[in-house]
């Protein structure tokens, strides 16, 4: 059975309004979202047919999924919600519909399928690395250069090689 994981975005863009395939979602993701009060009668129709599931990942997934986002650099630009929209994607396996690119970073890097809602989505899929623009150190995620004190910048290293799938 074909299924989708939806990230926030895709309930503001309607996906789940329009489509009659079953969708997933994590309780942290509709809490964010259930707030819709043009939609919300929507949501409930939904969950009430079961078009529309509301699970949590395992501990297991969301630490993978934790673990994977530092590997790649993405963990600070990812929330809750986020993480726990990858966590579910590993899984279930199913088809992640969001425009957020670090959680398509993260997903891809791991070998998950992802699919933009409103974006053409991500071209290069990769790891981040914090350097300095003045004296060209490399940093772990840190905000000055600890050499020199300038702000560090982030650069995508671009992976050259396909995902190897998680699963």
């Amino acid at each position: 059975m074909d299924f989708r994981i939806l990230d926030a975005s895709a309930f503001y863009a309607g996906i789940p309004f329009g489509s009659s395939n079953d969708c997933y979602t994590t309780s942290l993701v509709y809490d964010e979202i259930k707030h819709i009060k043009k939609n919300h009668e929507v949501l409930e129709t939904l969950r009430e047919t079961n078009r529309l599931k509301i699970r949590d990942p395992n501990k297991e997934s969301t630490n993978a999924a934790t673990l994977a986002s530092k590997n790649t650099g993405d963990y600070q630009q990812l929330s809750k919600q986020d993480l726990s929209i990858i966590a579910l994607g590993i899984d279930l396996n199913g088809l992640i519909i969001t425009d957020d690119f670090a959680i398509s970073n993260v997903a891809k890097n791991l070998g998950l399928r992802i699919a933009p809602v409103m974006t053409s989505g991500i071209k290069d899929v990769g790891k981040w690395v914090h350097y300095c623009p003045s004296c060209r150190s490399k940093h772990k995620s840190r905000k000055k250069c600890p050499v020199c004190g300038t702000p560090l910048r982030r650069k995508l290293l671009k992976r050259k090689t396909p995902a190897v799938p998680f699963n």
